[in-house]
């Protein structure tokens, strides 16, 4: 009896090791194919984040205290958006987070008072216009910068109307 429960606990063992060789041999190579696909353009990383780094200073210079700071900027943007969509849980998550930074919660209401009273440009399927408008109403909520003027059709640019 003790004879089978060892010859059964060698099967079990000896299964074991051979996942860990076949586990141990295929997970380095996948971890180095993550670092790989990770990997961006040069090109491409430094512009995006020059630009974050002049929205905060932006809004650093634009704005007079804590409300300026990155992280009541970066926090208080997304509670705006998130409100703006109706993701309340998620929006007071955040606000949780935005006072414990110490950062000013009348510029929430702020914001998104301005939010509310100048949206009506915002298309919910273009994920920029709603980002431009809160940055807008973020840096000033009472006379946000206006937002970007709608091109105009090419076709209506090279047809002038005739005048008879």
């Amino acid at each position: 009896m003790v004879h089978r429960l060892f010859r059964a606990g060698r099967g079990v063992c000896a299964a074991l090791v051979v996942v860990a060789a076949v586990l141990g041999s295929t997970l380095p190579s996948a971890f180095a194919e993550d670092a790989k696909t990770g990997d961006k353009p040069p090109g491409q990383e430094p512009a995006k984040e020059t630009q974050k780094v002049d929205e905060y200073a932006e809004a650093q210079h634009e704005i007079a205290g804590p409300a300026g700071n990155p992280e009541c900027v970066w926090l208080g943007r997304r509670v705006v958006g998130l409100l703006w969509r109706d993701d309340l849980d998620t929006a007071f998550r955040h606000l949780d987070l935005y006072d414990r930074f110490g950062c000013p919660s009348a510029h929430i209401q702020s914001s998104f008072r301005c939010i509310i009273l100048h949206g009506n440009g915002i298309d919910p399927k273009v994920a920029d216009s709603l980002n431009g408008r809160v940055q807008a109403c973020w840096i000033n909520p009472t006379n946000p910068a206006p937002p970007p003027a709608a091109a105009t059709p090419p076709a209506a640019a090279a047809n002038p109307p005739n005048s008879h």
